[in-house]
């Protein structure tokens, strides 16, 4: 561990705060790597992707984590146990069967009373957890969730036409689009607008909060964030792994 990062956590205040890692995907688009391994334990840079999901926790005094497992969750148990090699409290929430990436969040205790933050368990990040909370806080969100800048541009002349009449064409333009980025921060009331043993999935939670006049607020990420879904993107991420986290 460098200085910078031992500096760190001699400056950090342990936070009461849940976070609720979901990491009981299938990963069916990294098959072969996720055939015995759920993808949350893949090895990018030296260590378990969830490993070092945990690790940027705990920077900013975040230790009581929940897992949402299934799929080959006795990996994820047998490498982790009850969090104590990481300085955590580690509690299993066991998906019997597929969830969504919400529905998990009705197995957690029913007296936790400091807003939660919720993760996808295959993002590699190093936004600063704390600033998020903050944000939250400050904003009197009833749910925040961290979005992304998102650029698209469409390979060909896009024709704006009234009727038959061509008005303009405009060459292979730009579109940038706010994105969901799996991280989210949400106040232990709005849990139960969650269906319970149901699948259902944060964008449902958040158009039901929406619907029901909850103040739902997003939180733009610049920092490294990478989702990895594809077996491109775990190649880049390894390639990446050393330039933006402590090793």
């Amino acid at each position: 561990i460098g200085v910078e990062m031992v500096d760190d956590y001699l400056r950090v205040t342990k936070k009461p705060n849940a976070v609720v890692l979901m990491a009981g995907g299938l990963g069916t688009r990294l098959r072969p790597l996720t055939a015995n391994t759920p993808k949350p334990m893949l090895t990018v840079g030296s260590k378990p992707i969830l490993e070092t999901i945990i690790e940027n926790f705990s920077r900013y005094g975040f230790h009581n984590f929940y897992l949402s497992v299934n799929y080959r969750a006795e990996k994820i148990r047998e490498y982790f146990g009850d969090g104590q090699n990481q300085g955590a409290s580690i509690t299993y929430l066991s998906e019997t069967k597929r969830l969504g990436t919400a529905g998990a969040l009705n197995m957690l205790p029913e007296d936790l009373d400091s807003p939660i933050i919720v993760m996808n368990g295959d993002l590699l990040t190093n936004i600063n957890f704390e600033h998020l909370l903050n944000y939250h806080l400050l904003t009197e969100a009833d749910a925040t969730m961290c979005v992304r800048e998102y650029d698209f541009q469409v390979p060909y002349g896009v024709v704006r036409a009234k009727g038959a009449v061509i008005q303009s064409i405009i060459e292979k333009p730009t579109y940038q689009y706010y994105v969901n980025a799996g991280i989210y921060v949400l106040n232990p009331s709005v849990l139960k607008y969650i269906p319970a043993g149901e699948n259902f999935d944060m964008p449902q939670l958040f158009d039901t909060l929406i619907e029901h006049k909850q103040k739902a607020c997003s939180f733009p990420i610049h920092e490294y964030w990478m989702d990895i879904g594809q077996p491109n993107d775990f190649e880049k991420a390894n390639d990446e792994y050393e330039e933006f986290f402590h090793v």
